[in-house]
Order: C-alpha cells, then sequence, then structure tokens
C-alpha cells in the first residue's frame, strides 16, 4: 500500500514537472514561431506593383487620390518653362523664327487638333504619345470609351470629324485663347519606333508593307548588298539608307518620321507646353490641371505591346555604322538643339567605320537642303 502511494506520488510529481516545461515551451516558443510565420509571409507574398501611371481609388468614397504631384506643381512649371525658353532661344539662333517660303520657315497648321469648348490646341507628333492624345482629343470629342474600343474606323479618321484641320488664322486665333502643347521624344529614339511600327511590324497589304518591299528590292538586291537575313522587312540598316538617300533627294518624308521640326514648326508659333516622353507622367499630369480637364481625360500611356522602344536602341543602333549615325544626327539635327536632345550615347553603339574618309565626311556634312536663312554649326 506504502508503495503504492510513492508512486502515485512519484507519477504526480513528473506531472507537474511536464506541465511546467510545457507551458514555459508555450510562453517561449510560440512568440517566435509567430514572428517567423509573419515574416515569411511578408517575404514570400508577391509583391504588388503600384505604377506611377495610374491614379489609384478611393474604394469607400470614390475619390480619385491623386499622386504627389501637387507638391511638385511648381517645380514641372519651372521645368516646362525652362524648356519653353530655350526653344525661344534656339528658334532664334538658328534663324527659325523667320518666316520664309520653305518647310522650316512657313508655319505649317496641318497637323494641329484644335479644341474651342476645352481650349486646347495639339500638334499631333507621330510616335510621340499620339495614340494616347488621340485617345483623349476623341474622348474631349464625345465619343465613349467603349465606342472608341469597339470602332474599327482609325482614330485619326474619328478625331478629323470633330477638329477639322484649321486655317492657320484660326489656327494663331486659337493659339492666344488656349493652351497650346506639344509632346517631343528623343530624335533617334522616335525613328526606332516609327520604323519597328510601320515596318517590321508592317500590317499585309498596307501602304508600309508596300514601302518596306520597296526598300528591300532597292537596298539588299539591286545593289547586290545581299544580306545573310531572310525576313521580309527592311532591315534597320537598309531603312536608314534609304531615308538618307530620300533626304538628299529632296523627298517627301513619311509623317511618322519627318522632323518635329517641319511637321510642327515650333518657331512659328508660341506654345505655352513642351512635353517630353521622358517626363510625361508629370508633365500631362501638369497639363490636364492647368486646362482643368481632370473630371474628363487622364494621364494616357498607350503603346503597341511590343515592348518598350527604350529597351531596344542597342540592339538597333549597334547594326549602324557611326558614320550613319551621324547622318542621321544631321536629318535630325534641328530637333536635337530645339528640344535639348543630345546624341550622347549613341554613337559609342555605332559599328566603326573601315574607311576613316567616310566617317570624317558625316562629321563635316552639313544639312542635306539648302536653307536661306544663315546657319549655325
Amino acid at each position: 500500500m506504502k508503495l503504492r502511494k510513492r508512486r502515485k506520488s512519484q507519477v504526480n510529481g513528473w506531472r507537474v514537472v511536464r506541465r511546467c516545461v510545457v507551458f514555459f515551451t508555450a510562453i517561449c516558443v510560440v512568440p517566435v514561431l509567430l514572428v517567423l510565420l509573419v515574416a515569411t509571409d511578408h517575404y514570400m507574398r508577391p509583391v504588388q506593383q503600384h505604377s506611377y501611371i495610374h491614379q489609384q481609388f478611393d474604394q469607400k468614397e470614390n475619390i480619385i487620390v491623386e499622386p504627389k504631384l501637387n507638391q511638385n506643381m511648381t517645380l514641372i512649371a519651372r521645368r516646362l518653362d525652362m524648356r519653353r525658353k530655350h526653344l525661344k532661344r534656339m528658334c532664334r539662333v538658328l534663324g527659325l523664327d523667320r518666316p520664309g517660303n520653305d518647310t522650316l520657315h512657313r508655319p505649317n497648321p496641318w497637323e494641329f487638333l484644335v479644341d474651342n469648348k476645352h481650349h486646347l490646341v495639339w500638334c499631333n507628333v507621330f510616335k510621340a504619345a499620339s495614340t494616347s492624345w488621340m485617345y483623349n482629343f476623341n474622348i474631349l470629342a464625345g465619343y465613349s470609351p467603349k465606342f472608341l474600343k469597339k470602332s474599327k474606323l482609325v482614330p485619326m479618321t474619328l478625331a478629323r470629324q470633330r477638329y477639322p484641320r484649321p486655317s492657320l488664322l484660326a489656327l494663331k486665333k486659337a493659339f492666344n485663347s488656349s493652351i497650346s502643347f506639344l509632346i517631343a521624344r528623343h530624335p533617334l529614339e522616335r525613328l526606332l519606333s516609327a520604323y519597328r511600327d510601320k515596318l517590321q511590324y508592317a500590317l499585309p497589304h498596307t501602304h508600309h508593307r508596300k514601302l518596306g518591299n520597296e526598300i528591300i528590292i532597292k537596298y539588299r538586291y539591286k545593289t547586290k548588298k545581299k544580306s545573310f537575313t531572310t525576313q521580309r522587312w527592311p532591315t534597320f540598316p537598309e531603312f536608314v539608307e534609304y531615308l538618307v538617300d530620300s533626304v538628299r533627294n529632296g523627298d517627301r518624308l513619311d509623317m511618322h518620321w519627318t522632323p518635329i521640326v517641319e511637321f510642327c514648326t515650333p518657331c512659328m508659333f508660341n506654345f505655352k507646353i513642351i512635353a517630353h516622353t521622358e517626363t510625361l507622367q508629370e508633365d500631362q499630369m501638369y497639363l490636364i490641371k492647368k486646362a482643368r480637364l481632370e473630371h474628363l481625360i487622364k494621364p494616357e500611356w498607350k503603346n503597341s505591346g511590343r515592348g518598350t522602344t527604350a529597351s531596344q536602341l542597342e540592339k538597333y543602333y549597334s547594326q549602324l555604322t557611326r558614320s550613319q549615325i551621324l547622318q542621321l544626327y544631321h536629318i535630325y539635327r534641328y530637333d536635337f538643339e530645339l528640344f535639348n536632345y543630345s546624341i550622347q550615347g549613341y554613337l559609342e553603339l555605332g559599328i566603326p567605320d573601315k574607311d576613316p574618309s567616310t566617317l570624317l565626311a558625316a562629321i563635316t556634312l552639313k544639312d542635306f537642303r539648302q536653307n536661306e536663312l544663315p546657319k549655325v554649326y
């Protein structure tokens, strides 16, 4: 009997010890485990990318919560003012602000869209956020997003039904009472974007597919420079050869790669806003707020979904010789100067010319066409 009591007391003692161990383990280990679980969940959970381009919405009040752009409005306004002053100064230095009879000095209202209702004037520079702002102008014209998505008509066709091409007199009048703007892009990036969109990815039975075939026949076969490629579109070097010859011969360039200086004649008008694609988000937001159109349109960035052109620059420009890149610079020299862009970084991508005289000729090359007014080189 005494033995049983002794064993029972020993068992009870072990139970107390086990309970104490479990208790202290729970106190010490469980919090550590919880911390580890929270930390693991934080690092393993997919990170949500918040794009700066898109506005965020308050789900409860359905109010647009804008990015911290209001704090930077003064800085953005200052940057835009510097661009406008730089444009004016270079127009004067290059002699492009004096009226004349050539394409550089004759005001060109052809590609402007004038929205008198909302006091907005835009020169549509192709391959410089043109798709985005054509969409916005169509929204301002009264087309619904649903209609624009389903319509088979080209957005430009829809826009011209509401915004006819203005006369020069009407355009100058609109400039006095509207917010006028254009969007600039680095000339060589814009050129590559045009090549990829209109020639490399040209749709069958279109003007640009036909043009691509003509370039191949002339620069790949007729010149007996058959490349190793079997692609059905012109290579980038073939396109550049075609472009240089077109300018040298005085041919009219396609609107998608015509220099802005001829397309919009910015020295002939007093633009209030010079936006750049490199700062497009902030520039667009400033423009929309300045025009008080936040309730109608928002910053847009629409592209063809083939990847950003900027990420493709090295791939394509490394196919050109340095003399070819210099020739392109001379074609777009005024755009470089007026909108404060540089060729730095592009020449380094080019293939060194085998014949030094070729590079020297490109360096000393002046404008392909005669300009009656004084030129600065």
